[in-house]
């Protein structure tokens, strides 16, 4: 999860609340339990669009206050009901679409989940397509007959279930806003285990999916300046985080470090840079090996480096790294040597793959 998650003390320090009679379009921060995530909200717009536009998640169906997918409990704080411009107190039920702040407000609303905390289900998906995108990659395409029943957050991972096998794991590529599942899968020959998910996939029968798992994924748009770090198929979480992120109004940078051994793994590099050309806040820094010969730590040595001479203060970013365990550590020590708060890297490696 991009932010630290408040605890009871960090939620006495609120942000400074404007003076009575100031302009309408004051901001006031809204906190959310029990996810503990937190946005600004102006007074001139209701909070469900404010909690949109921070990239929070919030369900919703009809924005006008019938479907009440957006109900929350008032814990503390004053709201204006915008429907019958009625004042709220404390205690109140109220619609996220038909409110508007008037001070920092603190909220229930049990549908909102902070990063890693859905827990994970199994769901049937039909196969919408598999194409080979490079020499040893696949993408593949998975529907879901009842979408809405799954939440996600961008970055998170699922696994897919196949008779009599251990289940095998891949990052979500597409965004938590899309309708259909995308993986890239490496396959080849030689990997047994994706080459069998391959073609159990390929037959177009409905395959079983356990999701969502992992805890390095987004719930809301940063407050940080945001670093990517992937090596190989890892772009596959990045991409899911840039999808959901570009849709989130944000404006804190993000970098996107690809790191791969010969500039035919980086198999969808012309998206990467498509991204850096049309998004703003986006830049994408490719790192290719120089001898197709090198081992893997040399590749791990050549992006840890690329991303150490970016810059010289660490101590204000968030970190998100997929790819193999050495390469995780060996980034991680990297960077909190370099000044970089341990708790600002995130990677599902430190999950699965503890040392």
């Amino acid at each position: 999860m991009i932010r630290r998650a408040r605890t009871p003390t960090d939620m006495n320090e609120r942000d400074p609340v404007p003076e009575p009679g100031k302009a309408a379009g004051a901001l006031h921060r809204v906190y959310l339990q029990p996810s503990k995530l937190s946005f600004l909200a102006s007074e001139a717009d209701d909070l469900l669009a404010a909690a949109t536009q921070a990239g929070i998640a919030v369900p919703f169906a009809c924005r006008n206050g019938v479907c009440e997918l957006c109900e929350a409990r008032l814990i503390d704080g004053t709201a204006l009901n915008t429907r019958n411009q009625q004042t709220l107190s404390p205690a109140t039920r109220l619609m996220l679409c038909r409110t508007q702040a008037r001070s920092s407000l603190e909220l229930e609303i049990e549908a909102v989940m902070a990063a890693g905390q859905t827990t994970p289900r199994e769901f049937q998906a039909n196969v919408v397509g598999v194409h080979s995108i490079s020499h040893d990659v696949y993408r593949v395409e998975l529907q879901l007959p009842r979408r809405r029943e799954l939440e996600f957050h961008a970055g998170q991972y699922l696994s897919v279930v196949l008779p009599d096998a251990e289940p095998c794991y891949f990052s979500i590529a597409s965004s938590p806003l899309d309708q259909h599942l995308e993986l890239h899968i490496q396959a080849s020959p030689d990997w047994v285990s994706a080459q069998r998910v391959v073609d159990a996939l390929k037959s177009g029968q409905a395959v079983t999916l356990q999701l969502p798992h992992g805890h390095a994924c987004l719930a809301a748009a940063p407050e940080k300046p945001l670093v990517m770090v992937a090596a190989g198929t890892g772009f596959a979480q990045m991409k899911s985080m840039v999808d959901y992120l570009r849709t989130t109004n944000s404006e804190q940078p993000v970098s996107l470090f690809w790191g791969v051994r010969r500039l035919e793994d980086m198999y969808l590099r012309s998206l990467a840079q498509q991204w850096h050309e049309t998004w703003p806040p986006f830049t994408f820094i490719p790192v290719v090996g120089d001898d197709e010969d090198n081992d893997w730590s040399g590749h791990h040595d050549q992006l840890v480096g690329s991303v150490l001479a970016t810059r010289s203060d660490w101590s204000d970013v968030q970190v998100m790294a997929s790819g193999s365990p050495t390469m995780v550590y060996t980034l991680m020590d990297a960077l909190v040597e370099a000044g970089l708060p341990a708790g600002a890297f995130l990677s599902d490696v430190l999950e699965y793959a503890p040392r």
